[in-house]
């Protein structure tokens, strides 16, 4: 029950931001991690209505592939860049940061974090939104922030238009 709650709050937040996008214009894409893959579930587009479909059955629990989520969207955002090198990409993670699958032979965690380290080396700005409940939070998410030289927002703390505003603040931050 937390996690659907948590699930429809994600959504509304992601909503006020494809709605924002697509006043100004802008591309929003959409990756899903879940069990042992990621899949893009929304490539770059300033649809709103395409991103509606995307978000209404997006799966929750179960294994958690970040590492892939994270190699996925850095492959995203090099092609977006390769087509439109104007852009000021900005990397949205929604996630409680415990990445439990690898792609490669590391483990999990420790992947997750070398695939951060990459994209912070990439100047990718980025910010990272917990998803774990208060009570369960270990500080994972905190920690991939931190790999992603990204500030850290709990979930409970964003309401829509909280997120909003932080969106535009790290867009704004040099």
């Amino acid at each position: 029950m937390a996690v659907a709650e948590r699930m429809n709050a994600t959504k509304g937040a992601i909503l006020s931001l494809l709605t924002d996008a697509y006043q100004r214009r802008d591309r929003v894409g959409l990756i899903v991690f879940q069990k042992d893959r990621a899949t893009l579930v929304l490539p770059p587009t300033n649809s709103v209505q395409l991103a509606q479909r995307a978000l209404v059955d997006i799966p929750v629990g179960g294994k958690t592939p970040l590492s892939a989520g994270l190699l996925m969207a850095a492959d995203v955002l090099r092609r977006e860049l390769l087509v439109h090198p104007d852009i000021q990409p900005l990397l949205i993670v929604l996630t409680d940061g415990a990445g439990n699958v690898s792609v490669g032979s590391l483990p999990p965690q420790e992947e997750a974090y070398h695939f951060a380290d990459l994209i912070a080396e990439q100047k990718i700005k980025s910010v990272v939104i917990n998803m774990e409940h208060a009570a369960f939070d270990q500080g994972l998410a905190q920690q991939l922030a931190n790999h992603l030289k990204a500030p850290c927002y709990s979930l409970a703390d964003m309401k829509a238009e909280n997120l909003y505003h932080a969106v535009q603040q790290e867009m704004a931050r040099k």
